[in-house]
């Protein structure tokens, strides 16, 4: 296998403000886009020729990664004109593939954080001769998700929605979101119009008799499609959690970036990360965080499990749990956000005004 196509087109509703001036694969966690985690780890794994589906901010993508020789890969960008799903996206891509019709193609959504071992869901597809081989996962409430039964073999019986009543959790295991595709499968995609794989493409295939495999891998998981997610995914890359050959320094409680500045007595843990350019005050504590490039940190504030966007203020003394502050966003001194306040982009907050608690 040495092509892969990964579905970065998604507006990332989930993550905004995050995602106003910033498509979701681009965000930075562990202190690059997030997509170079997945391409890094793409190329480890014997890739070389990737297809990005692109869509919503579209134009971001190639400047930053150019035909892809940096990273050993050769990238090539694709873009919808409208939004096609995740079959759609596929299917208007194809055309880009070299791979002969019984060849393996990898593909993979643009906010999935996995330890997967992508040889080894090669393997298993090359091995049980599977048209569609499938990347699962176990969760301890899978509610939120698509369930996927299997055999004793592995082999898929079913893709069940979200289930609404315990009698309908006849399985733990999910859709991860990655996938090996026989070529010639992909041709049979509709063209030019939204598909889903998950609700229709993968049901039609089991319907006439195909064979879909799951391989479960339950190594390091998450969807990054919240803002705590997303500060989490990131906290964990820099702390050895999730795997990742892009990471721009070494593992372990906090990572600074060059040209980022932090005070000698600010503390950093946690997995928090520093931007570049980025600046922390004396005094300031920092858990697990991300402190976007260009971002400042007054002193004494205290920011826990939260984002701060590009070139954001944070007043002193500020105590920041579970936020998002949006790019150029300025929160004034003597604040208090808590748990999934969100801060849209270059919002102004006056000192003193938002707090949970007294003011003594």
């Amino acid at each position: 296998m040495t092509e892969a196509i990964l579905l970065v087109g998604g507006k990332g509703t989930r993550l905004r403000p995050l995602t106003v001036h910033t498509p979701k694969p681009m965000v930075r966690a562990a202190g690059v886009p997030f997509l170079t985690h997945q391409l890094a780890r793409a190329r480890a794994a014997g890739v070389e020729h990737i297809v990005l589906a692109t869509s919503y901010l579209a134009e971001v993508f190639e400047p930053y990664f150019g035909d892809g020789s940096s990273l050993g890969l050769h990238i090539e960008y694709v873009t919808e004109e409208e939004p096609l799903g995740t079959g759609g996206a596929i299917r208007n891509v194809a055309s880009r593939l070299h791979s002969g019709p019984d060849d393996p193609v990898l593909i993979f959504n643009g906010d999935i954080l996995t330890g997967l071992d992508i040889d080894a869901l090669v393997r298993t597809h090359e091995t049980t001769g599977a048209d569609v081989s499938l990347h699962l996962t176990k969760v301890t409430d899978p509610r939120a998700y698509g369930l996927v039964p299997t055999d004793d073999t592995g082999r898929v019986l079913a893709f069940l929605e979200k289930p609404q009543t315990p009698e309908e959790i006849v399985t733990d295991q999910i859709n991860a979101g990655a996938y090996v595709f026989r070529r010639s499968v992909i041709d049979t995609i509709p063209v030019g119009r939204p598909v889903s794989v998950e609700r229709e493409t993968f049901p039609e295939l089991l319907a006439t008799g195909a064979h879909l495999q799951g391989m479960v891998d339950s190594t390091y998981w998450l969807d990054l499609g919240t803002p705590a997610a997303f500060v989490r995914g990131s906290a964990d890359l820099v702390l050895g959690r999730a795997p990742s050959p892009a990471i721009p320094g070494r593992c372990g409680d906090r990572l600074v970036l060059p040209t980022a500045r932090v005070a000698p007595d600010a503390k950093l843990s946690g997995g928090t990360v520093v931007g570049e350019g980025a600046f922390v005050a004396e005094g300031a504590r920092v858990f697990g965080s991300t402190i976007l490039p260009g971002a400042v940190i007054e002193p004494g504030a205290v920011i826990t499990d939260s984002l701060i966007g590009n070139r954001a203020r944070v007043g002193e003394r500020s105590v920041l749990t579970g936020t998002v502050i949006g790019d150029g966003a300025v929160v004034g001194a003597d604040n208090e956000l808590r748990d999934g306040v969100r801060v849209w982009c270059d919002a102004r907050i006056p000192a003193g005004s938002v707090r949970f608690s007294s003011d003594a």
